[in-house]
């Protein structure tokens, strides 16, 4: 069986959001693993001395067990256009560390990053949950591949709200922005609806 991971975001020595990622990988072990025990990251991770107060990123691998935890310093990535791809046997339920499919996938665009499509509705690209806004309000597809940890806190907070969102409906928007571990919703590059590719 494939290894799943968590990324944690680091800032100021601080490990955000870690309610969130402890309450995903318990239910991923349990799931898949039938894993019954809690793990708490808190108890687990020691943040490096030399680690700095930039943005850093923690990458906890697990199955069973807490397999490897590795530091990093984050990047923010630059995405301005996004190319919509069909793939309707894509299945994403749980952040596996194999991420192959959507290296295919990128590898057939020349785009930033790709918006994927699965039975006409609107998913994630291929590392981050997608948040439209209306003029008014933001709102996630309610059918994302992965539901990723800061698409749950912004929903539990109701800072954003959840549709089914086909692709047709993306003209109705005025903008997008994207969501993950590392980006919270203002956070995130803000994508024109024009720079959403067909």
């Amino acid at each position: 069986m494939c290894p799943l991971f968590e990324t944690i975001k680091i800032e100021n020595k601080i490990l955000h959001n870690l309610e969130y990622h402890n309450e995903r990988l318990n239910k991923s072990r349990k799931n898949i693993f039938g894993c019954t025990d809690i793990i708490d990251l808190n108890d687990l991770i020691s943040i490096p001395e030399d680690l700095g107060n930039d943005v850093s990123k923690c990458r906890v691998v697990y199955s069973e067990e807490i397999e490897q935890i590795q530091f990093a310093h984050y990047a923010k990535r630059q995405i301005r256009t996004l190319k919509l791809v069909e793939c309707d046997n894509l299945v994403y339920t749980y952040k596996y560390v194999d991420r192959r499919i959507f290296n295919d996938l990128m590898d057939s665009v020349k785009t930033d990053d790709i918006l994927i499509i699965k039975n006409g509705m609107i998913t994630d690209t291929s590392f981050a949950n997608i948040v439209f806004y209306d003029g008014k309000k933001w709102i996630t597809p309610s059918t994302p591949l992965l539901r990723g940890t800061k698409r749950e806190k912004l929903l539990r907070n109701n800072i954003i709200s959840e549709e089914r969102i086909s692709r047709e409906d993306i003209a109705h928007y005025e903008k997008a922005t994207l969501i993950n571990a590392m980006m919270d919703l203002d956070e995130g590059p803000m994508i024109e609806i024009s720079n959403i590719i067909y």
